[in-house]
């Protein structure tokens, strides 16, 4: 079998963790910050897991070696 190739868009934004779960950093902290309370900031720092049991699928379909 050849090996697989990863997505590499998808393997910069997304990383699974060691129960398998999928997790990204969101955005919308980039710039503009100035309008964003200090909350809102500090929040948007935290990584996120994924919920939806397809798009989780999905994701790891384009991460096979995640």
């Amino acid at each position: 079998m050849p090996k697989l190739k990863t997505k590499r868009g998808v393997a910069k934004r997304f990383k699974i963790s060691k129960r398998g779960k999928v997790k990204y950093s969101p955005g919308g902290k980039s710039h503009l910050a100035s309008s964003k309370t200090t909350k809102k900031m500090r929040n948007l720092k935290k990584r996120r897991g994924l919920a939806g049991k397809k798009e989780v699928r999905f994701i790891k379909s384009m991460l096979p070696y995640g």
